[in-house]
């Protein structure tokens, strides 16, 4: 099996890191599926059928976004309302997510000595992403640890870009239960 990525980033041209990630990803289609939710939904009507299918050919489900106000942007929230369909990933018969593995990689625009308790935003990244890991563990699925990149707004280098995108294919890779490539 391979890798599935639910890239959800509402304008992926202007972004500097999470485009560099998707170009890294791309040079993968032997064991990374890169999915597209605001190429592949402009209108946002989500065809469910499709995705959850989507969803059953992976082993592995990548949630990659842009931290949005301290949440996931609109579109990906909209999808997990959509898919993750009571009787189909929850429920007494809803098992179709159980043992998959869910991480997520995100953009943080902002700096991490922010995301502690005692920076500007008072919350930790681990805290933010609660809901992402109640939702895994809802559906049996095994949440893991999340992949960052701190000052990805106006921060980051080219060269520490260059780098979180080397990085990010190794927490892929490494969260395949497959192993993939190394």
């Amino acid at each position: 099996m391979t890798t599935l990525i639910i890239l959800a980033h509402p304008n992926i041209e202007a972004s500097r890191v999470n485009r560099r990630w998707r170009q890294e990803l791309l040079l993968h289609p032997e064991d990374v599926t890169v999915h597209e939710l605001y190429k592949e939904y402009p209108d946002w009507s989500i065809d469910v059928p499709r995705e959850q299918r989507l969803l059953e050919a992976h082993d592995l489900i990548i949630f990659q976004f842009p931290l949005y106000w301290y949440s996931y942007p609109p579109l990906l929230k909209k999808w997990l309302d959509d898919v993750f369909t009571h009787g189909w990933a929850y429920g007494s018969n809803g098992n179709k997510l159980k043992g998959k593995k869910l991480g997520i990689a995100i953009t943080i625009g902002d700096k991490k000595e922010n995301y502690q308790p005692t920076g500007s935003v008072s919350f930790t990244v681990d805290e933010l992403i609660a809901p992402f890991h109640a939702s895994a563990i809802h559906v049996g699925a095994i949440a893991l640890p999340y992949f960052a990149v701190f000052g990805a707004s106006f921060q980051a280098s080219d060269d520490e870009i260059n780098q979180s995108a080397v990085d990010y294919l190794e927490y892929v890779h490494s969260s395949n239960p497959l192993g993939g490539p190394q």
